[in-house]
């Protein structure tokens, strides 16, 4: 392995934290990515790696060489994509974590599309509603809806989706349906929803006349941690729920679901791509941006 490869190896391992996760994203054998990091050491002649059982980290030295490494890798892959097709057509790996729903519903039916266009390009396309650490998990950019919490991540901002409160036609043959915040006090039952970060309940949110939030603490017998269990509780009749409008609009189309206290929605929800922090992204992420940004576009509130 020449001393570039060994770059490229070391630069994987330092963002993935992990040798075993960098030999399946380079589609190596363990035992050479080892080699190749003892190799690059000895030839540098310092420690790149702090190496314990469960985790790896970087040294002062290798935290040195991967932030000079960064510009070079994405220079290369630039030269390399230069001559494909006119500069046009891309190649690689690229990995892409998404909310259930967007990757059910948005992106897999789009793919057909984007992959003609660039019949080398291969994507790993995760599907979560829970935080991820994207360097740890070698994710390159993550589709997130709200507001992000991490600060070391880059955030491209989309815009927003309308929430809307659903329920459906047989809880409310048997709750009523509630015409306003304070109805909920009384006899009604909300779905509850896990956050993703913190684990916890998340509270009944509508947006008040002076433009504020608000929230009300509405009981629950079922909390779901993820988007599909959501709905499906809901559809099931255990309660109401705030969603946004994208994930039940076929829902609502075909009367499965309605809408209630169209006056009293939660504020919208920005959407936003997070990416690794790096100096330079490379042209398959920067291509996939452009094309997640217009296959949104329609179902964004502004």
């Amino acid at each position: 392995m020449d001393r570039f490869d060994q770059y490229r190896v070391f630069a994987q391992v330092a963002e993935m934290g992990s040798f075993i996760k960098a030999a399946h994203a380079l589609e190596l054998p363990r035992a050479s990515v080892s080699a190749a990091i003892q190799q690059l050491e000895a030839q540098v002649g310092v420690r790149l790696l702090h190496r314990t059982t469960r985790h790896v980290r970087l040294t002062t030295d290798g935290e040195q060489l991967l932030e000079r490494l960064r510009p070079l890798m994405a220079e290369v892959e630039s030269i390399d994509q230069l001559f494909h097709a006119g500069g046009r057509q891309l190649s690689g790996r690229l990995s892409i974590d998404a909310p259930s729903r967007i990757a059910r519903r948005l992106i897999a039916p789009a793919l057909p599309g984007l992959l003609r266009r660039h019949p080398r390009l291969q994507l790993s396309l995760g599907s979560s509603d829970r935080a991820i650490d994207l360097a740890q998990e070698g994710v390159d950019c993550a589709v997130r809806f709200g507001t992000p919490h991490d600060s070391s991540l880059v955030v491209r901002p989309l815009g927003h989706v309308a929430l809307v409160n659903c329920a459906s036609p047989a809880y409310l043959r048997e709750h009523g349906e509630p015409a306003q915040p304070g109805d909920l006090a009384h006899g009604h039952w909300a779905v509850g929803y896990a956050s993703p970060r913190t684990g916890r309940e998340l509270p009944w949110e509508y947006a008040g006349r002076d433009g504020a939030t608000h929230t009300i603490e509405v009981p629950s017998r079922v909390i779901a941690n993820n988007v599909e269990s959501y709905i499906a509780c809901c559809l099931a009749g255990l309660g109401l729920i705030q969603i946004p409008r994208f994930d039940v609009q076929y829902l609502l189309d075909a009367g499965e679901l309605a809408e209630v206290m169209p006056g009293h929605r939660a504020a919208a929800m920005p959407v936003s791509l997070l990416y690794p922090h790096r100096r330079q992204r490379s042209r398959r992420l920067d291509m996939f941006a452009q094309w997640f940004e217009e296959l949104i576009r329609p179902h964004l509130d502004d």
